[in-house]
């Protein structure tokens, strides 16, 4: 042993979350189940296909219902919710629930991220449409990060979102449309 000291140990997210509850990892994985299967909580699957790249595996775990989110968390109205860090994470998870509802029959959701960083917030394999990315910003005037570029680029998508709170669609770069919830669900239901 060095004189560093004793070295830091991995631990899994399900590890760290276990720990901190002061519970087994297997008994946070079967809450996270029993509350997937009373869909409380909805469990994205990663894209897995042969990149090339070091993708992180881990579904993504969010509450379904934003209600719910921020009950639990005492914001009783819009101007709190605009203050709290959660505010992104919430908009995120309304937006992926209220186009799943939309999207065509037989569509499987994923989203994408590699261990450098590259990422997309939803990834929708669409039957007869192919493989549509939709980043997902609250903001008006957000833009892709260079992440979401790299990550369309190595799934190949057919269609790039930035889906944000606005009203309008515009091109935000090549290749790249913003545009408001409402339209896109609207277009996915229309396919």
């Amino acid at each position: 042993m060095d004189d560093a000291g004793p070295r830091p140990r991995r631990t899994t997210e399900r590890g760290t979350t276990a720990r901190g509850l002061a519970v087994d990892g297997k008994t946070v994985v079967r809450y996270v189940d029993l509350l997937t299967d009373l869909m409380l909580v909805r469990r994205l699957q990663p894209f897995q296909r042969n990149v090339g790249k070091r993708l992180v595996k881990a579904p993504k775990v969010f509450v379904r219902d934003s209600g719910i989110v921020h009950a639990l968390l005492n914001i009783r109205d819009q101007e709190s919710l605009l203050g709290h860090p959660v505010v992104g994470a919430s908009w995120e998870g309304f937006v992926i629930e209220n186009l799943l509802a939309a999207v065509p029959r037989n569509t499987v959701p994923f989203f994408y991220r590699t261990s450098a960083g590259a990422e997309v917030d939803l990834l929708l394999e669409i039957p007869g449409h192919g493989l549509w990315a939709v980043e997902i910003k609250r903001g008006l005037s957000a833009r892709p990060e260079k992440g979401f570029f790299i990550a369309c680029d190595d799934v190949k998508a057919e269609k790039r979102f930035l889906v944000n709170a606005g009203a309008e669609r515009y091109p935000v770069s090549e290749g790249v449309e913003a545009i408001s919830l409402k339209e896109l669900a609207s277009m996915l239901v229309a396919l």
